[in-house]
C-alpha cells in the first residue's frame, strides 16, 4: 500500500466514525422522545388549554393520539385548563373508594371529541367536538400525577 491509499483509508474510517456516531446518536435521541412518563402521556392526550371543539381534527393529529395499532381512538376528551391546576385533582381532589379514581373538587371545561368515521385508521380520523363546561374530572393518579382519564361528569 502507498501513502496515497494509506491517508484514503484513515479518511474513510473517520468518516465511517463519524456517519456511526451520528447514527447513534440520532437513535438515541429518538428513543428518548418515544420512552413517555405515564403523566407525560396523559398531559399531551388530554391537556389542552385552548382548544375549541372545532379543533379535535388537528389537535389529535398534531398530539399522535391514536391506538397503539394505529387505528381511530373512538373518544378522546381534553381538559381545557393549565397543567398545574390539573395535577392539583390528585392532591386536592376527592378518592373514590368504590370506583378507584380520584375526582376534582374544581369544576372544569371539556371537550369531547367523539369519532365519525368508525373503523377508521390514521391519518384519517375524524371527529365530532362537544364543549362541556362546569364538568367534574375523574381520573386516576400515581405519584399525585394524572395518569388516566377516568370520566366527567356534573356531581361529585
Amino acid at each position: 500500500m502507498n501513502e496515497g491509499e494509506g491517508v484514503y483509508e484513515k479518511s474513510l474510517s473517520t468518516q465511517r466514525q463519524k456517519i456511526l456516531f451520528i447514527c447513534l446518536l440520532l437513535i438515541a435521541t429518538e428513543s428518548s422522545t418515544l420512552e413517555e412518563n405515564s403523566y407525560g402521556k396523559f398531559r399531551r392526550q388530554h391537556i389542552n388549554a385552548n382548544m375549541t371543539a372545532k379543533d379535535c381534527d388537528k389537535v389529535i393529529k398534531r398530539k399522535q393520539i391514536y391506538n397503539v395499532d394505529n387505528s381511530c381512538k373512538d373518544t378522546n376528551t381534553f381538559i381545557l385548563d393549565n397543567p398545574s391546576d390539573i395535577k392539583k385533582i390528585c392532591v386536592e381532589g376527592k378518592f373514590d373508594e368504590t370506583l378507584k379514581m380520584t375526582k376534582s373538587h374544581k369544576k372544569f371545561k371539556v371537550v369531547k371529541c367523539e369519532l365519525k368515521n368508525e373503523g377508521a385508521r390514521k391519518p384519517k380520523c375524524q371527529y365530532t367536538g362537544n364543549l362541556l363546561t362546569n364538568r367534574y374530572v375523574a381520573v386516576d393518579c400515581e405519584n399525585n400525577e394524572p395518569v388516566h382519564f377516568m370520566r366527567t361528569d356534573n356531581t361529585i
